[in-house]
Protein backbone atom coordinates (compact mmCIF):
# COMPACT_ATOMS: atom_id res chain seq x y z
CA UNK A 1 0.00 0.00 0.00
CA UNK A 2 1.16 3.34 -0.88
CA UNK A 3 1.16 5.86 2.05
CA UNK A 4 0.06 8.98 1.02
CA UNK A 5 0.05 12.13 3.26
CA UNK A 6 -3.34 11.52 4.85
CA UNK A 7 -2.45 8.40 5.70
CA UNK A 8 0.40 9.23 7.40
CA UNK A 9 -1.92 11.99 9.04
CA UNK A 10 -3.55 9.57 10.47
CA UNK A 11 -0.36 7.13 11.01
CA UNK A 12 1.17 10.44 13.43
CA UNK A 13 -2.09 11.63 14.90
CA UNK A 14 -2.60 8.16 16.58
CA UNK A 15 1.34 8.00 17.71
CA UNK A 16 -0.02 11.09 19.44
CA UNK A 17 -2.87 10.10 20.73
CA UNK A 18 -1.33 7.20 22.09
CA UNK A 19 0.85 9.23 24.13
CA UNK A 20 -1.17 11.42 25.03
CA UNK A 21 -3.54 8.89 26.38
CA UNK A 22 -1.03 6.57 28.48
CA UNK A 23 1.32 7.13 31.19
CA UNK A 24 4.56 5.57 29.54
CA UNK A 25 6.29 5.76 33.15
CA UNK A 26 3.56 3.55 34.82
CA UNK A 27 2.15 1.63 32.09
CA UNK A 28 3.85 -1.57 33.47
CA UNK A 29 4.23 -0.34 36.99
CA UNK A 30 2.71 -2.75 39.87
CA UNK A 31 1.41 -1.13 43.18
CA UNK A 32 -0.87 1.29 45.22
CA UNK A 33 -0.41 5.24 44.40
CA UNK A 34 -0.49 7.18 47.42
CA UNK A 35 -3.44 9.77 46.81
CA UNK A 36 -3.25 12.03 49.80
CA UNK A 37 -1.17 11.70 53.46
CA UNK A 38 -2.89 13.70 56.20
CA UNK A 39 -0.59 16.32 57.68
CA UNK A 40 1.37 16.19 60.45
CA UNK A 41 1.02 12.46 60.76
CA UNK A 42 3.80 10.23 61.31
CA UNK A 43 3.61 9.18 57.29
CA UNK A 44 3.92 12.88 56.10
CA UNK A 45 6.29 14.01 58.78
CA UNK A 46 8.66 10.87 57.43
CA UNK A 47 9.11 12.11 54.09
CA UNK A 48 6.09 10.54 52.49
CA UNK A 49 3.90 12.49 49.92
CA UNK A 50 1.32 11.60 47.75
CA UNK A 51 1.91 10.64 44.51
CA UNK A 52 4.63 7.84 45.71
CA UNK A 53 4.16 4.22 44.66
CA UNK A 54 3.84 1.63 47.36
CA UNK A 55 5.77 -1.80 46.41
CA UNK A 56 6.46 -2.94 49.33
CA UNK A 57 4.90 -2.54 53.16
CA UNK A 58 6.68 -5.12 55.82
CA UNK A 59 7.92 -7.26 53.40
CA UNK A 60 5.01 -7.77 51.61
CA UNK A 61 4.72 -7.35 47.92
CA UNK A 62 2.65 -4.92 47.03
CA UNK A 63 0.80 -4.87 43.30
CA UNK A 64 -2.41 -3.07 43.56
CA UNK A 65 -4.42 -0.99 46.51
CA UNK A 66 -6.62 -4.35 47.70
CA UNK A 67 -2.61 -5.36 48.92
CA UNK A 68 -2.11 -2.45 50.23
CA UNK A 69 -5.14 -1.97 52.24
CA UNK A 70 -4.60 -5.67 53.52
CA UNK A 71 -1.35 -5.22 54.79
CA UNK A 72 -1.80 -1.80 56.63
CA UNK A 73 -4.61 -3.38 58.59
CA UNK A 74 -1.96 -5.76 59.92
CA UNK A 75 0.18 -2.42 61.47
CA UNK A 76 -0.76 -1.21 64.91
CA UNK A 77 0.53 1.83 66.81
CA UNK A 78 4.21 1.64 68.08
CA UNK A 79 4.93 -0.44 65.56
CA UNK A 80 7.95 -0.71 63.49
CA UNK A 81 6.73 0.30 59.21
CA UNK A 82 9.25 -0.61 56.76
CA UNK A 83 7.35 1.32 53.30
CA UNK A 84 9.30 0.99 50.25
CA UNK A 85 8.40 3.26 47.46
CA UNK A 86 9.55 4.21 44.21
CA UNK A 87 11.34 6.96 45.67
CA UNK A 88 12.63 5.26 48.35
CA UNK A 89 12.77 3.27 51.69
CA UNK A 90 10.91 4.86 54.59
CA UNK A 91 11.37 3.60 58.19
CA UNK A 92 9.35 4.80 60.71
CA UNK A 93 7.50 4.26 64.62
CA UNK A 94 3.56 3.41 63.68
CA UNK A 95 0.83 5.69 65.47
CA UNK A 96 -1.42 2.97 64.35
CA UNK A 97 -2.58 2.17 60.40
CA UNK A 98 -1.21 4.76 58.00
CA UNK A 99 -2.77 7.93 57.68
CA UNK A 100 -3.05 7.92 54.25
CA UNK A 101 -5.37 6.93 51.06
CA UNK A 102 -4.39 5.03 48.29
CA UNK A 103 -5.60 3.87 45.05
CA UNK A 104 -4.67 1.75 42.17
CA UNK A 105 -2.02 3.18 39.75
CA UNK A 106 -3.67 5.64 37.17
CA UNK A 107 -1.82 3.94 33.80
CA UNK A 108 -3.71 6.00 30.99
CA UNK A 109 -4.40 10.31 31.27
CA UNK A 110 -7.95 9.68 31.34
CA UNK A 111 -10.29 10.61 33.93
CA UNK A 112 -13.18 9.25 34.47
CA UNK A 113 -16.58 10.84 36.22
CA UNK A 114 -18.83 9.30 38.94
CA UNK A 115 -20.53 7.14 36.63
CA UNK A 116 -17.26 5.52 36.44
CA UNK A 117 -15.48 5.72 39.36
CA UNK A 118 -18.17 6.03 41.86
CA UNK A 119 -19.26 8.98 44.27
CA UNK A 120 -22.13 11.48 44.54
CA UNK A 121 -23.53 14.36 42.12
CA UNK A 122 -25.93 17.12 43.56
CA UNK A 123 -26.77 19.53 41.25
CA UNK A 124 -28.12 22.94 43.35
CA UNK A 125 -29.10 26.34 43.39
CA UNK A 126 -29.94 29.35 45.95
CA UNK A 127 -33.34 29.33 47.05
CA UNK A 128 -35.77 32.59 46.29
CA UNK A 129 -32.40 33.60 44.27
CA UNK A 130 -32.06 34.39 40.61
CA UNK A 131 -28.23 34.44 40.33
CA UNK A 132 -26.51 35.87 37.02
CA UNK A 133 -23.43 34.10 35.95
CA UNK A 134 -21.11 36.74 37.93
CA UNK A 135 -22.51 35.50 40.85
CA UNK A 136 -22.76 31.94 40.24
CA UNK A 137 -19.07 31.54 39.54
CA UNK A 138 -18.32 33.60 42.99
CA UNK A 139 -20.86 30.73 44.76
CA UNK A 140 -18.65 28.12 42.69
CA UNK A 141 -15.29 29.69 44.13
CA UNK A 142 -16.29 30.07 47.58
CA UNK A 143 -18.10 26.47 47.80
CA UNK A 144 -14.82 24.92 46.54
CA UNK A 145 -12.84 26.89 49.31
CA UNK A 146 -15.63 25.30 51.81
CA UNK A 147 -15.47 21.61 50.79
CA UNK A 148 -11.57 21.97 50.71
CA UNK A 149 -11.84 22.67 54.06
CA UNK A 150 -13.56 19.62 54.99
CA UNK A 151 -10.13 17.85 53.64
CA UNK A 152 -12.44 17.16 50.04
CA UNK A 153 -9.72 17.19 47.10
CA UNK A 154 -11.21 14.73 44.31
CA UNK A 155 -14.12 16.50 43.43
CA UNK A 156 -15.41 18.93 40.56
CA UNK A 157 -17.58 22.18 41.00
CA UNK A 158 -18.84 24.09 38.14
CA UNK A 159 -21.63 26.40 37.18
CA UNK A 160 -23.84 25.07 34.57
CA UNK A 161 -27.04 26.56 32.57
CA UNK A 162 -30.01 24.77 30.88
CA UNK A 163 -31.97 25.78 27.92
CA UNK A 164 -34.04 28.48 29.98
CA UNK A 165 -30.88 30.11 30.98
CA UNK A 166 -31.58 29.00 35.08
CA UNK A 167 -28.02 28.72 36.76
CA UNK A 168 -26.92 26.14 39.03
CA UNK A 169 -23.86 24.76 40.85
CA UNK A 170 -22.98 21.19 39.50
CA UNK A 171 -21.12 19.38 42.31
CA UNK A 172 -19.52 16.08 42.14
CA UNK A 173 -17.01 14.45 45.29
CA UNK A 174 -16.09 11.40 44.36
CA UNK A 175 -15.96 8.27 47.14
CA UNK A 176 -18.67 10.50 49.09
CA UNK A 177 -22.55 9.13 49.62
CA UNK A 178 -25.44 11.66 48.93
CA UNK A 179 -25.98 12.17 52.64
CA UNK A 180 -22.83 13.50 52.92
CA UNK A 181 -22.97 15.65 50.19
CA UNK A 182 -26.51 16.72 50.92
CA UNK A 183 -24.78 17.56 54.49
CA UNK A 184 -21.62 19.57 53.01
CA UNK A 185 -23.61 22.00 50.19
CA UNK A 186 -27.60 21.75 52.14
CA UNK A 187 -26.34 24.52 54.57
CA UNK A 188 -25.58 28.05 53.76
CA UNK A 189 -22.52 27.19 56.65
CA UNK A 190 -21.34 29.33 59.39
CA UNK A 191 -17.70 31.06 59.96
CA UNK A 192 -16.92 31.89 63.45
CA UNK A 193 -13.54 32.56 65.46
CA UNK A 194 -13.86 32.19 69.21
CA UNK A 195 -11.31 32.97 72.23
CA UNK A 196 -12.29 31.12 75.77
CA UNK A 197 -15.31 29.76 74.21
CA UNK A 198 -16.44 33.11 73.38
CA UNK A 199 -17.53 34.48 69.97
CA UNK A 200 -15.02 37.31 68.64
CA UNK A 201 -16.00 37.48 65.50
CA UNK A 202 -17.57 35.92 62.19
CA UNK A 203 -16.84 35.41 58.72
CA UNK A 204 -17.94 37.86 56.27
CA UNK A 205 -18.35 41.60 55.13
CA UNK A 206 -20.46 42.04 58.92
CA UNK A 207 -17.18 41.56 60.96
CA UNK A 208 -14.64 41.63 58.52
CA UNK A 209 -13.32 44.58 57.11
CA UNK A 210 -10.97 43.24 54.46
CA UNK A 211 -7.56 40.57 54.71
CA UNK A 212 -4.68 41.30 53.21
CA UNK A 213 -3.72 38.74 50.82
CA UNK A 214 -1.09 39.92 48.19
CA UNK A 215 0.18 42.78 50.01
CA UNK A 216 3.90 41.29 51.86
CA UNK A 217 4.21 44.28 53.67
CA UNK A 218 1.31 42.94 55.94
CA UNK A 219 1.12 38.79 54.70
CA UNK A 220 3.79 35.82 54.00
CA UNK A 221 6.06 33.53 55.28
CA UNK A 222 8.10 35.02 58.02
CA UNK A 223 10.69 32.34 59.26
CA UNK A 224 11.66 28.64 58.71
CA UNK A 225 13.18 26.45 60.77
CA UNK A 226 13.92 22.78 61.64
CA UNK A 227 12.78 21.17 65.14
CA UNK A 228 14.85 18.70 66.85
CA UNK A 229 13.05 16.05 65.61
CA UNK A 230 14.62 16.52 62.11
CA UNK A 231 11.53 18.06 60.22
CA UNK A 232 11.06 21.30 59.11
CA UNK A 233 8.75 24.40 59.90
CA UNK A 234 7.45 27.67 58.65
CA UNK A 235 5.49 30.34 60.55
CA UNK A 236 3.27 32.69 58.66
CA UNK A 237 1.62 35.89 59.33
CA UNK A 238 -1.28 38.03 57.80
CA UNK A 239 -3.39 41.14 58.56
CA UNK A 240 -7.15 40.99 59.37
CA UNK A 241 -9.30 44.24 59.59
CA UNK A 242 -11.88 44.00 62.10
CA UNK A 243 -15.23 46.02 61.58
CA UNK A 244 -15.39 48.27 64.89
CA UNK A 245 -18.12 46.27 66.19
CA UNK A 246 -16.30 43.05 65.82
CA UNK A 247 -12.78 44.66 67.50
CA UNK A 248 -15.42 45.88 70.38
CA UNK A 249 -15.98 42.16 70.74
CA UNK A 250 -12.59 40.77 70.70
CA UNK A 251 -11.32 43.55 73.43
CA UNK A 252 -14.07 42.44 75.78
CA UNK A 253 -13.28 38.94 74.94
CA UNK A 254 -8.90 38.93 75.73
CA UNK A 255 -9.32 41.65 78.45
CA UNK A 256 -9.08 39.35 81.61
CA UNK A 257 -6.81 36.73 79.92
CA UNK A 258 -3.67 35.64 80.91
CA UNK A 259 -0.36 35.24 79.12
CA UNK A 260 1.07 31.96 78.01
CA UNK A 261 4.91 30.79 79.59
CA UNK A 262 6.52 32.40 76.97
CA UNK A 263 4.92 36.05 77.36
CA UNK A 264 4.46 36.71 73.55
CA UNK A 265 0.88 35.26 73.27
CA UNK A 266 -2.68 34.96 75.33
CA UNK A 267 -3.30 31.82 76.85
CA UNK A 268 -6.10 30.80 74.66
CA UNK A 269 -5.80 30.24 71.63
CA UNK A 270 -8.45 31.59 68.77
CA UNK A 271 -10.06 28.81 67.10
CA UNK A 272 -11.68 28.61 64.12
CA UNK A 273 -15.00 27.01 62.99
CA UNK A 274 -16.58 26.45 60.10
CA UNK A 275 -20.55 25.37 60.72
CA UNK A 276 -19.30 24.58 63.84
CA UNK A 277 -16.36 22.20 63.34
CA UNK A 278 -13.22 23.28 64.10
CA UNK A 279 -10.42 24.02 61.07
CA UNK A 280 -7.91 25.67 62.82
CA UNK A 281 -6.40 27.06 65.97
CA UNK A 282 -4.03 30.29 66.02
CA UNK A 283 -1.86 32.35 68.41
CA UNK A 284 -3.29 35.56 69.28
CA UNK A 285 0.20 38.52 70.40
CA UNK A 286 -0.02 39.51 73.49
CA UNK A 287 0.04 42.98 72.72
CA UNK A 288 -3.87 42.58 71.27
CA UNK A 289 -5.13 41.36 75.37
CA UNK A 290 -8.08 43.96 75.64
CA UNK A 291 -7.52 45.97 72.98
CA UNK A 292 -10.46 47.18 70.72
CA UNK A 293 -7.87 46.96 67.85
CA UNK A 294 -9.17 46.59 63.99
CA UNK A 295 -6.05 45.13 62.63
CA UNK A 296 -4.99 42.31 64.22
CA UNK A 297 -2.56 40.13 62.83
CA UNK A 298 -3.10 36.00 63.09
CA UNK A 299 -0.50 33.41 62.65
CA UNK A 300 0.49 29.65 62.35
CA UNK A 301 2.50 27.52 60.62
CA UNK A 302 3.56 24.70 58.14
CA UNK A 303 5.38 21.62 58.35
CA UNK A 304 7.01 19.65 56.13
CA UNK A 305 10.07 16.96 55.58
CA UNK A 306 11.90 19.18 53.87
CA UNK A 307 12.08 23.27 53.87
CA UNK A 308 10.71 23.60 50.74
CA UNK A 309 7.74 21.53 51.95
CA UNK A 310 6.91 23.24 55.17
CA UNK A 311 7.11 26.31 53.22
CA UNK A 312 4.25 25.14 50.94
CA UNK A 313 2.48 23.79 53.45
CA UNK A 314 2.49 27.02 55.47
CA UNK A 315 1.58 28.67 52.21
CA UNK A 316 -1.23 26.66 51.78
CA UNK A 317 -2.82 27.00 55.28
CA UNK A 318 -2.26 30.76 55.46
CA UNK A 319 -4.46 31.18 51.87
CA UNK A 320 -6.70 28.78 53.07
CA UNK A 321 -7.07 30.70 56.54
CA UNK A 322 -7.64 34.02 54.70
CA UNK A 323 -9.84 32.60 52.28
CA UNK A 324 -12.31 31.52 55.11
CA UNK A 325 -12.12 34.49 56.71
CA UNK A 326 -13.38 36.71 53.59
CA UNK A 327 -16.07 33.94 52.42
CA UNK A 328 -16.51 31.13 54.95
CA UNK A 329 -20.71 31.77 54.71
CA UNK A 330 -21.83 30.97 51.64
CA UNK A 331 -23.91 34.04 50.49
CA UNK A 332 -27.37 32.31 49.74
CA UNK A 333 -28.85 29.41 51.53
CA UNK A 334 -28.58 26.82 48.86
CA UNK A 335 -31.39 23.92 47.29
CA UNK A 336 -30.50 20.48 46.48
CA UNK A 337 -32.67 20.14 43.11
CA UNK A 338 -31.06 16.42 42.52
CA UNK A 339 -29.06 14.35 44.08
CA UNK A 340 -27.17 11.23 42.38
CA UNK A 341 -24.76 8.18 43.91
CA UNK A 342 -23.70 5.48 42.48
CA UNK A 343 -21.17 2.69 43.54
CA UNK A 344 -17.71 2.41 42.72
CA UNK A 345 -17.96 -1.37 42.62
CA UNK A 346 -21.38 -0.65 40.04
CA UNK A 347 -18.89 1.95 38.31
CA UNK A 348 -16.41 -0.66 38.14
CA UNK A 349 -19.30 -3.02 36.55
CA UNK A 350 -20.99 -0.37 34.21
CA UNK A 351 -17.42 -0.20 32.77
CA UNK A 352 -17.05 -3.68 31.77
CA UNK A 353 -20.26 -3.67 30.20
CA UNK A 354 -19.34 -0.38 28.05
CA UNK A 355 -16.09 -2.36 27.02
CA UNK A 356 -18.19 -5.40 26.11
CA UNK A 357 -20.53 -3.30 24.33
CA UNK A 358 -17.92 -2.01 22.49
CA UNK A 359 -16.58 -4.73 21.44
CA UNK A 360 -19.74 -6.60 20.29
CA UNK A 361 -20.52 -3.35 18.10
CA UNK A 362 -17.09 -3.52 16.94
CA UNK A 363 -17.18 -7.66 15.57
CA UNK A 364 -21.24 -7.18 14.77
CA UNK A 365 -20.16 -3.68 11.83
CA UNK A 366 -17.25 -5.90 11.10
CA UNK A 367 -19.60 -8.78 10.08
CA UNK A 368 -22.41 -6.72 8.43
CA UNK A 369 -19.27 -5.04 6.31
CA UNK A 370 -17.95 -8.02 5.43
CA UNK A 371 -20.94 -9.51 4.58
CA UNK A 372 -21.85 -6.58 2.51
CA UNK A 373 -18.97 -5.71 0.53
CA UNK A 374 -16.95 -9.15 0.53
CA UNK A 375 -13.46 -8.11 0.45
CA UNK A 376 -11.55 -8.41 3.80
CA UNK A 377 -9.13 -5.18 3.29
CA UNK A 378 -12.21 -3.39 2.82
CA UNK A 379 -13.39 -4.73 6.21
CA UNK A 380 -9.98 -4.20 7.92
CA UNK A 381 -10.08 -0.78 6.58
CA UNK A 382 -13.68 0.45 8.36
CA UNK A 383 -12.02 -1.73 11.61
CA UNK A 384 -9.07 0.44 11.51
CA UNK A 385 -11.03 3.80 11.29
CA UNK A 386 -13.02 3.10 13.90
CA UNK A 387 -10.19 2.24 16.30
CA UNK A 388 -8.69 5.16 14.90
CA UNK A 389 -11.54 7.58 15.55
CA UNK A 390 -12.56 6.19 18.96
CA UNK A 391 -8.41 6.36 20.12
CA UNK A 392 -8.07 10.21 19.01
CA UNK A 393 -11.44 11.08 20.75
CA UNK A 394 -10.07 9.67 23.86
CA UNK A 395 -6.76 11.55 23.33
CA UNK A 396 -8.38 14.95 22.90
CA UNK A 397 -10.72 14.04 26.32
CA UNK A 398 -7.61 13.35 28.06
CA UNK A 399 -6.06 16.35 26.63
CA UNK A 400 -8.25 18.93 28.18
CA UNK A 401 -8.56 16.86 31.08
CA UNK A 402 -12.63 16.31 30.56
CA UNK A 403 -13.77 13.73 32.93
CA UNK A 404 -15.08 10.45 30.83
CA UNK A 405 -18.71 9.97 32.21
CA UNK A 406 -21.38 7.75 30.95
CA UNK A 407 -23.13 10.29 28.53
CA UNK A 408 -19.67 10.73 27.00
CA UNK A 409 -18.83 7.27 26.35
CA UNK A 410 -22.17 6.75 24.22
CA UNK A 411 -21.21 10.33 22.82
CA UNK A 412 -18.01 8.47 21.27
CA UNK A 413 -20.16 5.46 20.41
CA UNK A 414 -22.49 7.83 18.33
CA UNK A 415 -19.49 9.16 16.86
CA UNK A 416 -18.63 5.96 16.22
CA UNK A 417 -21.56 5.23 14.17
CA UNK A 418 -21.98 8.13 12.43
CA UNK A 419 -18.70 7.52 11.27
CA UNK A 420 -19.23 4.05 9.95
CA UNK A 421 -22.02 5.80 8.22
CA UNK A 422 -19.71 7.94 6.25
CA UNK A 423 -17.52 5.31 5.55
CA UNK A 424 -20.81 3.51 3.88
CA UNK A 425 -21.45 6.29 1.80
CA UNK A 426 -17.75 6.10 0.30
CA UNK A 427 -18.09 2.52 0.14
CA UNK A 428 -20.72 2.58 -1.99
CA UNK A 429 -19.71 5.22 -3.79
CA UNK A 430 -16.61 4.20 -4.68
CA UNK A 431 -18.01 0.38 -5.49
CA UNK A 432 -20.86 1.64 -7.65
CA UNK A 433 -20.67 1.64 -11.79
CA UNK A 434 -20.81 4.55 -13.20
CA UNK A 435 -18.21 5.56 -15.86
CA UNK A 436 -16.94 8.77 -13.40
CA UNK A 437 -13.58 8.27 -12.09
CA UNK A 438 -12.92 6.79 -8.17
CA UNK A 439 -11.55 9.90 -7.36
CA UNK A 440 -15.08 12.13 -8.47
CA UNK A 441 -17.23 9.76 -6.88
CA UNK A 442 -15.33 9.80 -3.33
CA UNK A 443 -15.50 13.70 -3.85
CA UNK A 444 -19.20 13.50 -4.35
CA UNK A 445 -19.33 10.99 -1.20
CA UNK A 446 -17.46 13.78 1.07
CA UNK A 447 -20.06 16.65 -0.04
CA UNK A 448 -22.59 14.49 1.75
CA UNK A 449 -20.76 13.48 4.34
CA UNK A 450 -19.33 17.46 4.85
CA UNK A 451 -23.25 18.12 5.05
CA UNK A 452 -23.76 15.86 7.52
CA UNK A 453 -21.10 17.00 9.55
CA UNK A 454 -22.46 20.42 10.06
CA UNK A 455 -26.10 19.12 10.75
CA UNK A 456 -24.67 16.91 13.67
CA UNK A 457 -22.61 19.77 15.32
CA UNK A 458 -25.36 21.88 15.00
CA UNK A 459 -27.53 19.71 16.24
CA UNK A 460 -25.09 18.55 19.48
CA UNK A 461 -24.24 22.94 20.47
CA UNK A 462 -27.60 23.27 22.13
CA UNK A 463 -27.43 19.88 23.80
CA UNK A 464 -24.34 21.13 25.10
CA UNK A 465 -26.32 23.37 27.47
CA UNK A 466 -29.49 21.04 27.83
CA UNK A 467 -30.48 19.42 31.35
CA UNK A 468 -28.46 22.27 32.94
CA UNK A 469 -25.31 21.02 31.25
CA UNK A 470 -25.76 16.98 32.32
CA UNK A 471 -25.58 16.03 28.48
CA UNK A 472 -22.31 18.16 28.15
CA UNK A 473 -20.10 14.64 27.75
CA UNK A 474 -22.80 13.04 24.83
CA UNK A 475 -22.21 16.18 23.15
CA UNK A 476 -18.75 17.34 23.48
CA UNK A 477 -17.28 13.58 22.68
CA UNK A 478 -20.07 13.17 19.99
CA UNK A 479 -18.89 16.71 18.55
CA UNK A 480 -14.69 15.30 19.12
CA UNK A 481 -15.44 12.19 17.35
CA UNK A 482 -17.20 14.10 14.31
CA UNK A 483 -14.95 16.52 13.83
CA UNK A 484 -11.79 14.03 13.93
CA UNK A 485 -13.62 12.20 11.88
CA UNK A 486 -13.72 15.00 9.39
CA UNK A 487 -10.31 16.12 9.22
CA UNK A 488 -8.55 13.08 9.43
CA UNK A 489 -9.50 9.37 9.39
CA UNK A 490 -12.29 10.33 6.37
CA UNK A 491 -9.75 11.54 4.11
CA UNK A 492 -7.25 8.64 5.05
CA UNK A 493 -10.16 5.93 4.83
CA UNK A 494 -10.85 7.83 1.00
CA UNK A 495 -7.14 7.03 0.37
CA UNK A 496 -7.21 3.58 1.97
CA UNK A 497 -10.24 2.68 -0.65
CA UNK A 498 -8.95 4.16 -3.48
CA UNK A 499 -6.13 2.08 -3.42
CA UNK A 500 -8.34 -1.04 -2.57
CA UNK A 501 -10.88 -0.48 -5.25
CA UNK A 502 -8.15 0.47 -7.87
Amino acid sequence: MKFTLRIWILIIALLFAFLMITTPGLLFSKGAMIKSVESNSTEFNSGIRAGMIITQLNSVKITNAGDYLQAASLITAQSKVVMTTNEGEFIYLADGIPQITVSDIQKTKIKTGLDLSGGARALVRPENASLNSEQINELVQITSQRLNAFGLSDMNIRAVSDLQGNKFMLVEVAGATPEDLRELVGKQGKFEAKIANQSVFEGGERDIADVCRSDAKCAGIESCQQSQQGTYYCNFRFAVYLTQKAAEKHAAATANLSLDETGQYLKEKLYLYLDDKEVDSLNVAADLRGRATTDISIQGSGTGASQEDAYNDAKANMNKLQTLLLTGSLPYKLEVVKLDSISASLGKEFTKGLIYLGLFVFAAVSIAIFAKYRKIKLTLAVILTMFSEALLTLAIAAFIKWNLDAPGIAGIIAGIGTGVNDQIVMLDESSSGESSSIKERIKRAFFIIVGAFFTIVAAMIPLFWAGAGMLKGFALTTIIGVSAGILITRPAFADIIKQIQE
